[in-house]
């Protein structure tokens, strides 16, 4: 797994630890609606790493696109139940840092 779409800030930077790990990262603007996911890529990305739980419908939209996606929420907000069915990993990242999260996603 290579290509990686960050939706929402990176203040945990997820997206440095997924970049020293040899992942590609690339980011969905804003609301991480289908037109910033489409702009950064998600019909050829490996997987998505949502970083704030109020984006979480940034998930169901993304799967509609590339349904073999890989799906993370990687925030400290709990998760909206809508979606917790369909992310593969929902990980605080209290419990889990970002360069053991990036190691384990780019495996």
């Amino acid at each position: 797994m290579s290509e990686v779409i960050v939706a929402g800030g990176d203040p945990e930077e997820i997206g440095a630890a997924l970049e020293a790990q040899g992942g590609t990262v690339r980011y969905a603007e804003g609301t991480a609606n289908r037109s910033a996911l489409e702009a950064a890529g998600i019909e050829r990305a490996d997987a998505l790493v949502v970083t704030d739980a109020g984006l979480a419908t940034s998930v169901t939209v993304a799967l509609e696109r590339n349904p073999d996606l890989r799906t993370v929420i990687y925030a400290r907000e709990s998760a909206p139940e809508f979606v917790r069915g369909q992310a593969d990993h929902i990980v605080d990242p209290e419990l889990l840092g970002p360069d053991t999260l990036a190691e384990e996603l780019l495996r």
